[in-house]
């Protein structure tokens, strides 16, 4: 969401600034492009020349510094973004903002601004419990500005409480549901799209169990790539990895409970995307106690139920099946008499012998097969730019 937008960035007189230098880095990380303006209390806890640096723009501190004739600075900055941000946003300019003051540029330029306002308080706790300042967050957020609430913790007063900066994962989370939430033209957006993740664990007894390599991260990352496309997600995962709270997720751990889960979901979803690695077999009887070392040991298993085929027999015609062929050998092959077997319409092929991609990585390379077109290879990159390919095959054959 944050790709490719224009982003002012507004930092007031806070302790939290240093922060803010962070803060800057991780969103022209994700894309954007950003400028910075600055009250002259936050220009005292870090010079403006680091926010010149890293952002590669004149900082804005002064309102009538007017270098150029033929612009207003803060009429322009305010006209130039997409969004505007305000990190951190002090007791002071909350108030300011509240009550439509413009005594510095930050002010100024925030009352001449029309697009959507997302704001990052960080103060003491007293400060921010205050009636006036809660006031003050109420008549923003009536206005339809963002406001995020603090984290608590550790405060510059050496003591902990509610106020702190958060921390900028959650900034970047938060700010991208804040942006998808005024994004118009999202291709996916009413559609349910179900996403499964990570290898699933067969239990043994209550303290063993065999399962694969998989990370989990591939489905993580298509679960993400499609609620940016405006999809509501169901991500059933039986991942360790952690999942940005505007993503719905449902943890499993065997294959049979990841069948009963898909099984609920999938009536009225639009598509389903196969990416967690099941387990093949299950112990045929699990010990209900702690098993005791032995000299050796034979084990009897069970073939799983297969969720990839059980869901191509039910789907729907105006459903998207998509599934993964996770190989060592043959790959294309393997997939192709996956695509015809499971009744699927895109099956992802990805090889996972090899060390630099695949299970338990961040980078994959795959190949997409479906009946419709000739296999498309996706060369290795990033897990998060692959899923931006599959989804963009998803949305071509959805809509």
């Amino acid at each position: 969401m944050i790709n490719g937008k224009k982003i002012a960035l507004y930092v007031t007189g806070g302790i939290a600034v240093y922060k803010a230098v962070d803060l800057l880095r991780e969103l022209i990380k994700n894309g954007a492009e950003v400028r910075v303006a600055m009250t002259k209390g936050a220009a005292e806890f870090v010079t403006p020349l680091t926010f010149q640096i890293l952002s590669k723009h004149t900082v804005y501190i002064d309102t009538f510094a007017e270098d150029d004739p033929s612009t207003v600075n803060h009429i322009n900055l305010a006209d130039w973004a997409d969004y505007s941000i305000v990190a951190p946003l002090t007791a002071n300019t909350l108030a300011k903002m509240a009550h439509g003051l413009a005594d510095n540029f930050v002010t100024s330029a925030l009352l001449a601004v029309t697009h959507p306002v997302f704001t990052v308080p960080a103060m003491n706790g007293n400060m921010y419990r205050n009636t006036v300042t809660q006031e003050n967050i109420e008549k923003l957020s009536a206005r339809g500005i963002g406001v995020m609430s603090p984290d608590t913790g550790f405060l510059a007063e050496g003591y902990s409480g509610e106020g702190r900066f958060p921390e900028k994962s959650r900034i970047i989370d938060e700010l991208e549901a804040f942006i998808r939430d005024y994004s118009e033209k999202l291709p996916l957006r009413n559609k349910k799209i179900i996403v499964t993740a990570g290898g699933t664990k067969e239990r043994i007894d209550p303290v063993r169990y065999i399962t694969n390599d998989s990370s989990g991260k591939m489905g993580h990352a298509l679960a993400v790539e499609a609620w940016k496309r405006g999809a509501e997600v169901v991500l059933i995962s039986a991942s360790q990895l952690a999942t940005p709270d505007y993503i719905t997720r449902v943890p499993v751990e065997s294959a049979e409970e990841m069948l009963r889960t898909v099984t609920d979901e999938f009536d009225d979803a639009d598509a389903v995307i196969m990416a967690a690695a099941v387990s093949d077999y299950t112990p045929a009887t699990v010990e209900k106690q702690k098993m005791k070392k032995k000299d050796s040991l034979t084990l009897s298993f069970r073939k799983n139920p297969d969720i990839l085929k059980s869901l191509g027999e039910k789907k729907k015609p105006d459903q998207l099946l998509i599934g993964f062929a996770a190989e060592t050998e043959d790959l294309i092959r393997y997939a192709e008499k996956k695509l015809n077997d499971k009744n699927a319409d895109l099956i992802i092929a990805n090889d996972v012998g090899k060390k630099d991609r695949g299970f338990n990585v961040d980078e994959n390379e795959v190949t997409m097969l479906s009946r419709k077109s000739e296999p498309v290879t996706i060369s290795l990159r990033s897990k998060s730019d692959v899923s931006v390919e599959v989804i963009d095959w998803l949305v071509t054959n959805m809509n």
